[in-house]
């Protein structure tokens, strides 16, 4: 089978599915991508970077920006396109993340080519997302209406050209229009939960940039690409404040880079680790940043974890999440519509309101207490990792799903 894979973003959420592919000798994998990230390469998979061309200097209006970029970021593959078309490549299916613009005009050098697409998020304005936080006094949406709406134009025109779409939750899934939805499959990406498992000894300590936390009983885990209000970052540090106040011996773990990946950020031009910082009195001694760590360091801070903590709005739900399930972490989250699909408070964790710090703070502080509870909790949330987000078990109806995709007579958008 010959396949076209697209991300702006190299591998994204079909590393999995790239890797698979190019295993196989009988397959002709490419991957065409913006950041082709030359440190990492996939055996079988050949990388087509395609280059936006800078735009006129004519500066867009602030609601046109997001289309702008998507509309580059298309042209740039249209282009490459045409000339891996030129040297005799036909794929028999084409599969990219939606959103970005790179799919939006793969249908003009491929128009009987299959294409299924990945769809992470509808922005609605009326959604749960924008809604979140009315009546809290936390605020709602960060972002105006008339921005999301004007996001979700290139997503439109994948949902209207695809041939197949698949979302990772059912929840991501229910955010698009009804309408839709019978052509999305729910299809979690997966995670190896052979990697990612509990320790099979104890750790002998963990000695991580910026924190050396051999010896230390107590340590509780927040981890994210960024740190920003979607992720409730700013509500972990309060609540991070309160357990570090009433447990001298606990230590607070947080990986991630200091940015902001979902939203905008502060209009006082400080970062969100800055702000909370500044506002918080808090042990810093007994407070460690981490940075991004390479996968065998971040596996080993979930291994070691006491309680780790997960909070997020009404939004995509995070790899890193259902990561610390298959550790066996003993989990502390946020009561909100993504990680409910994923985990029952009191059964497989347990569940706090988003904006309460104070309910969080007491959840990780009961977690250390009842290490009974803690076990209990773990143990099942590793069950659900292993019976519904399992690498193992998704793959394979991932590549089937593809080559299903491949085999339809017409695509229907070109």
């Amino acid at each position: 089978m010959k396949v076209l894979l697209t991300h702006p973003n190299f591998p994204g959420q079909l590393r999995h599915v790239a890797a698979a592919l190019g295993a196989r000798k009988d397959n002709v994998v490419v991957f065409a991508t913006k950041t082709p990230r030359n440190e990492w390469r996939i055996p079988g998979v050949s990388k087509l970077r395609y280059t936006p061309r800078p735009a006129d200097d004519l500066k867009p209006h602030r609601l046109l920006e997001p289309l702008q970029d998507a509309v580059l970021q298309g042209e740039a593959l249209h282009r490459a396109a045409h000339d891996l078309k030129a040297r005799g490549f036909m794929p028999d299916v084409i599969y990219g993340n939606s959103g970005w613009g790179s799919t939006l005009y793969l249908k003009d050098v491929w128009p009987d080519v299959p294409l299924m697409c990945y769809f992470e998020w509808f922005y609605d304005p009326r959604g749960a997302d924008a809604r979140f936080g009315l009546g809290s006094g936390a605020g709602a949406a960060y972002e105006p209406p008339k921005l999301m709406r004007t996001r979700n134009a290139v997503i439109f025109n994948d949902l209207w050209a695809c041939d197949q779409g698949l979302s990772p939750t059912a929840w991501q899934r229910a955010q698009f229009p009804e309408v839709f939805q019978p052509g999305i499959e729910v299809l979690h990406d997966g995670v190896d939960t052979e990697f990612f498992s509990p320790a099979p000894e104890p750790l002998p300590g963990l000695d991580l940039p910026g924190a050396d936390l051999t010896g230390v009983t107590e340590i509780v885990t927040f981890a994210g690409r960024g740190m920003e209000p979607y992720r409730g970052f700013p509500q972990f540090m309060e609540a991070a404040a309160l357990v570090l106040a009433r447990r001298p011996r606990a230590h607070v773990v947080v990986a991630g880079t200091d940015r902001v990946c979902y939203g905008s950020p502060r209009e006082d031009g400080k970062t969100w680790k800055e702000h909370m910082l500044g506002l918080l009195d808090l042990d810093l001694q007994r407070l460690h940043f981490t940075g991004s760590l390479p996968y065998g360091q971040y596996r080993d801070l979930l291994r070691a974890s006491s309680v780790h903590v997960y909070l997020t709005r009404p939004f995509v739900l995070s790899w890193s999440f259902i990561e610390a399930m298959a550790c066996g972490c003993a989990l502390v989250a946020s009561d909100t519509e993504p990680v409910r699909e994923a985990v029952a408070h009191g059964q497989s964790a347990l569940l706090c309101d988003f904006f309460r710090p104070a309910q969080c703070a007491e959840a990780i502080c009961t977690l250390l207490d009842d290490r009974a509870l803690a076990a209990r909790l773990s143990a099942a949330a590793r069950q659900t990792a292993l019976e519904r987000y399992d690498l193992r078990t998704l793959l394979p109806r991932h590549l089937e799903l593809l080559r299903r995709t491949a085999r339809l007579p017409r695509a229907r958008g070109g």
